[in-house]
């Protein structure tokens, strides 16, 4: 039996192990996500939380732009209004699902773009290297030079409220760390043998980026977006305080936070239920991130 053959059937014997090893990594990432009680608790909050925003129009038990004088600041337990009405006496409970459309779509929207597109350009400057390295890494420099959350506010600012000008400024804060991550995580995967070994067969460089590399870096890269779930959801909430968000009157936790602050020593509970909400899916969206990075992290 001629050499070339006896490479083919080894080529035909290790590629399904080959597959069999990446399906089994993911069904035991899933096994030990499933097997976490704390990280099956808060995605199942969350997931309450997106769903009721998602139909707010048939889950909100009010009208959110309803307002009422005389109902103004009812407290917690009110009949009619269960977490009890704003300045204007709007329902809380309604203006609370409300606020999650638009708090969610801040905190994940600009997350998951700041991941495509840094992604992306970490991935091409650590893999290609030499002035191409230089040219996107020292870009992404410049965004260092200014914390996340003034950066933010300049941005927001210079463009205007609004969300679409929140997103953008949050995806603009969010990109450098993604890049730096994506860039450190390729560099090192280039330098591996399975790397070396796969440029020396005819398989083009889009093939080993695709195959060899990105399988490698996409892990550690979108644990590390996750994490940036929850510090968006608090940015967004800040520019919306200051009022570089959404405008009134439309629900937003953060605006609901500016606007209830003047009535906080008339009624505290009803003003600390947007900061509430901010905390809880905050620290939901973290203990998930954690879940997930113990999850991922598998010995094969």
């Amino acid at each position: 039996m001629s050499s070339i053959s006896i490479a083919a059937m080894e080529r035909e014997v290790e590629a399904p192990q080959f597959v069999a090893v990446r399906r089994g990594y993911w069904s035991m990432v899933v096994g030990r996500l499933s097997r976490d009680p704390l990280t099956i608790v808060c995605g199942g909050i969350v997931l309450l939380i997106a769903l009721a925003a998602i139909f707010a129009p048939w889950v909100a038990p009010h009208d959110p732009y309803q307002t009422s004088m005389i109902k103004r600041l009812a407290p917690i337990g009110t009949p009619g209004h269960v977490l009890g009405t704003d300045e204007l006496g709007r329902d809380m409970l309604t203006r609370l699902i409300y606020g999650g459309r638009v708090s969610l779509l801040t905190a994940i929207v600009p997350v998951a773009m700041a991941l495509l597109i840094g992604g992306t350009l970490g991935v091409i400057a650590g893999f290609v290297g030499g002035r191409v390295n230089m040219a996107i890494m020292r870009t992404m420099d410049v965004f260092y030079a200014f914390p996340s959350i003034l950066l933010a506010i300049a941005i927001s600012g210079a463009l205007g409220g609004g969300i679409l000008n929140a997103v953008l400024s949050l995806t603009l804060i969010f990109m450098p760390p993604i890049c730096r991550v994506a860039e450190t995580v390729t560099t090192q995967v280039r330098n591996l043998d399975f790397v070396a070994a796969a440029r020396a067969t005819p398989a083009g460089t889009g093939r080993i980026l695709m195959v060899h590399v990105l399988g490698n870096v996409l892990g550690p890269v979108l644990i590390y977006a996750s994490s940036l779930i929850s510090v968006s959801i608090i940015i967004a909430s800040g520019l919306s305080f200051l009022g570089l968000g959404v405008s009134p009157p439309e629900a937003d936790w953060g605006l609901m936070l500016n606007t209830l602050r003047q009535s906080i020593y008339v009624a505290p509970l009803n003003a600390a239920l947007p900061g509430a909400m901010i905390f809880v899916t905050g620290m939901c969206f973290n203990l998930m991130s954690d879940g997930l990075r113990s999850a991922m992290d598998v010995k094969l």
